[in-house]
């Protein structure tokens, strides 16, 4: 069953576009085929979404999704599979733990992303239940066979790198937006559609924007920072006018738009592509509290500011062995930013000081071993033993520890 509008192909030879080339390639979808068990032989299964996309793009995929059309609660209970959906019928394969749901429709029944009602028939369709779907490049799916279901030309719009919305149901959803500006810094060659961004910019207009909670924005806004161009995803919603709506402490311009981009060409962590994004940001301990940030999170988005201040006025120092006015402010600024008992977020907010500071990338390697080098001499000394020598001194230990610390910089 695959409705009115369902269009089939099997293994025709399907024009995409792979590695920025314009060719032709045979879809067999061999990894997405599979074989029936004794739990879903007889279904209506089919793959859909994210997974049949990467598959077409040639890009590694995630856990698969799974619809299952004409069938209905009672009978997957029966054949043994494990309920778990809430709001609608969801299934774990009692074997392989796979979460199979059953095809629905949606009606919009209130305000924001949780406002919605569910229909899952035996009646409803694939066609149906695609239709649903954010993007065209998302409500594809292929049968057992790895045949495809394409019945919104999601094909085309990936031939033509294109995000483009299935129907007008869009603008029910707010977290499309947020999803929306995620995929951007995923397919950085992708556009959107023109029809698709007034559609965003409407839904900004009438509210629907200012529904969504702050743990559902961090979780679409932390995995776009962990994207390969970061910055679409930002750039995306300022232009649509939702960024100053879902996170409005955040000073956003051009310049953290390429520091982004460089955090990505080097792999920084979660973190300091973080502390980089509200580096300019003027109140940092509220933003990251809205946003409700991990605590890793928020404390390098504390620390990056006092940090880049002792880095700017310590830049001069890049050698060993150091004078001893040298070493002094070296250990100085390493317990100023709790260094001894966090070497490593200190080594990596120094990392970000080198982009923002525009270092090279030789630059960089050179000045951050020269800091890995410090900070592994003054972590090794001992304050335990060291204190033993002053019990009960609490003053003169911390003398002595750095006076300890600052020598094994000296030579």
């Amino acid at each position: 069953m695959i409705g009115n509008r369902g269009c089939r192909y099997s293994r025709s030879s399907i024009k995409i576009f792979s590695k920025n080339k314009d060719i032709t390639v045979t879809i067999t979808l061999s990894n997405l085929a599979f074989e029936s068990d004794q739990y879903t032989e007889g279904l209506s299964v089919f793959c859909v979404g994210g997974a049949v996309r990467d598959a077409l793009l040639h890009l590694p995929s995630g856990d698969k999704d799974w619809v299952v059309v004409g069938s209905t609660p009672e009978e997957m209970v029966a054949r043994q599979f494990i309920p778990v959906g809430g709001d609608f019928p969801v299934f774990l394969h009692p074997i392989t733990k796979e979460e199979y749901a059953l095809a629905r429709t949606e009606r919009k029944s209130g305000r924001g992303y949780q406002g919605f009602t569910f229909y899952t028939g035996k009646d409803v369709s694939l066609a149906e239940d695609l239709k649903r779907r954010d993007f065209t490049i998302n409500a594809i799916a292929t049968d057992q066979q790895g045949n495809i279901y394409d019945p919104y030309q999601g094909v085309n719009d990936l031939n033509i790198k294109l995000f483009r919305h299935v129907s007008e149901a869009f603008v029910e959803d707010p977290v499309r937006i947020l999803r929306l500006g995620r995929f951007l810094s995923r397919l950085s060659t992708f556009s959107v559609a023109s029809e698709t961004i007034l559609l965003c910019r409407q839904m900004v207009c009438n509210g629907e924007v200012n529904a969504l909670v702050a743990e559902r924005v961090w979780k679409e806004i932390s995995r776009a920072l962990m994207e390969k161009e970061p910055q679409r995803c930002f750039t995306f919603l300022a232009d649509i006018g939702a960024l100053s709506i879902v996170i409005p402490l955040l000073h956003w311009d051009t310049s953290i738009g390429e520091y982004l981009v460089e955090s990505a060409k080097r792999r920084l962590t979660l973190s300091q592509r973080y502390a980089l994004l509200v580096w300019k940001s003027e109140q940092v301990k509220r933003l990251s509290q809205q946003l409700r940030v991990a605590k890793e999170q928020a404390d390098y988005a504390h620390y990056l500011p006092i940090v880049y201040k002792g880095f700017s006025e310590l830049q001069g120092i890049q050698q060993l062995p150091m004078t001893s006015d040298q070493a002094h402010q070296i250990v100085s600024f390493i317990e100023q930013v709790d260094g001894i008992r966090k070497p490593e977020r200190l080594w990596q907010l120094i990392e970000v000081c080198t982009i923002i500071h525009q270092m090279s990338v030789v630059q960089s390697i050179a000045y951050l071993d020269f800091w890995k080098t410090v900070l592994q001499k003054v972590k090794s000394v001992e304050a335990g033993q060291i204190a033993q020598q002053y019990k009960g001194q609490v003053e003169q230990i911390k003398i002595a520890v750095r006076e300890v610390r600052e020598g094994v910089l000296l030579g």
